[in-house]
């Protein structure tokens, strides 16, 4: 080799060094380009903003997060294809989870990850693991009503008494998810009837959780179906919300326990940095003292405040088995009439 092409060979290789060194890449991390992660998330950036910055800093991973619907990210992810940018998919509802797996898009996770958490908690095929639990509860206006006042099952509320005085979000993945887990409890002709019931009440149609209790608070309804850690979400900014939770009787359809969940639609090394960021001590402190949701590992506790996790009985059913439904519920919930 003459010298003219040694020096050439020298000059490129040191280019790709620089280069490389330059650009970083998912796998670099270099200053000036980090290693970037895509999150589908179904969490809202107020919940779970502060969350990803905590990993941003811990990892020097960026995330760049997709915020939406569980259930609308979920049929975002299925159109797209194997060409989905997305890697995570941090969703509200073990539902969503279920219907990306049923697609074949999630990837199955390490046992050694899958145990941090109980079964009860986790897919029985190991393509997704709940991160954080959150109960079923009718939240009501502690200026109308006393706890004596309220049923102790969902299935009362299709009584006439409550005609303009229910407040939901039909839309809302985790109101799906619990319509779901009514259809696996009870059948598909009970489930419809209730759905029936419920709008033949006139009940108010909202988008959310926390707009269901915004509605409760300026006295537009009285009582709603929403998550139990909202209330403290929007306590935190006005303490003398004149709104509690009302927790219904064990395996009633309306006192499901969810999870929030996680599954990987990339087997990159941002990908499962961010699943074992989740479920590490930080992670779950955080849903524990940030959210008021309740953290899933053991070793981590939940706010004094929050009913004991384990006091807390929903239907006899696995959350696995939501996915599935899901579709098919939302059909449902159009059937019956309730659509914004």
């Amino acid at each position: 080799m003459s010298a003219s092409v040694r020096v050439a060979v020298l000059c490129l290789s040191l280019l790709a060094v620089l280069f490389g060194a330059g650009c970083g890449g998912s796998a670099g991390g270099g200053d000036d380009d980090p290693r970037r992660l895509t999150v589908y998330s179904g969490r809202a950036e107020e919940l779970v903003g502060p969350l990803y910055e905590r990993f941003e800093r811990a990892t020097g991973i960026q995330v760049e997060a997709r915020y939406g619907d569980s259930a609308e990210l979920a049929a975002t992810i299925a159109e797209e294809g194997p060409n989905s940018p997305a890697e995570v998919f941090f969703a509200q509802d073990a539902g969503a989870l279920g219907a990306v797996a049923a697609e074949g898009r999630l990837r199955a996770l390490p046992p050694a990850l899958l145990e941090r958490v109980g079964k009860r908690f986790r897919d029985p095929e190991g393509r997704w693991v709940g991160v954080s639990g959150r109960a079923r509860v009718v939240a009501y206006d502690t200026r109308k009503l006393k706890p004596d006042q309220l049923p102790d099952t969902i299935f009362a509320f299709t009584d006439p008494r409550w005609r303009e005085r229910i407040g939901l979000a039909p839309t809302n993945a985790s109101f799906q998810a619990f319509v779901s887990a009514m259809r696996l409890s009870v059948g598909d002709a009970r489930t419809l009837a209730w759905l029936k019931g419920i709008e033949a009440n006139e009940p108010v149609l909202l988008e959310n959780n926390i707009q269901t209790l915004e509605a409760i608070a300026r006295g537009e309804v009285e009582v709603g179906f929403v998550n139990h850690y909202y209330l403290y979400e929007l306590r935190a900014e006005r303490p003398d919300l004149p709104v509690e939770n009302h927790y219904l009787r064990p395996k009633d359809p309306g006192s499901l326990v969810n999870v929030s969940g996680v599954g990987l639609l990339s087997d990159s090394p941002e990908a499962r940095r961010f699943a074992e960021f989740l479920l590490d001590v930080e992670g779950q402190r955080f849903f524990a003292t940030d959210t008021e949701e309740y953290p899933l590992i053991r070793g981590v506790r939940s706010d004094e405040k929050l009913r004991p996790l384990e006091q807390i009985q929903g239907p006899d059913l696995t959350l696995g088995q939501l996915g599935a439904k899901l579709p098919s519920t939302v059909e449902l919930i159009r059937e019956a009439g309730l659509t914004p």
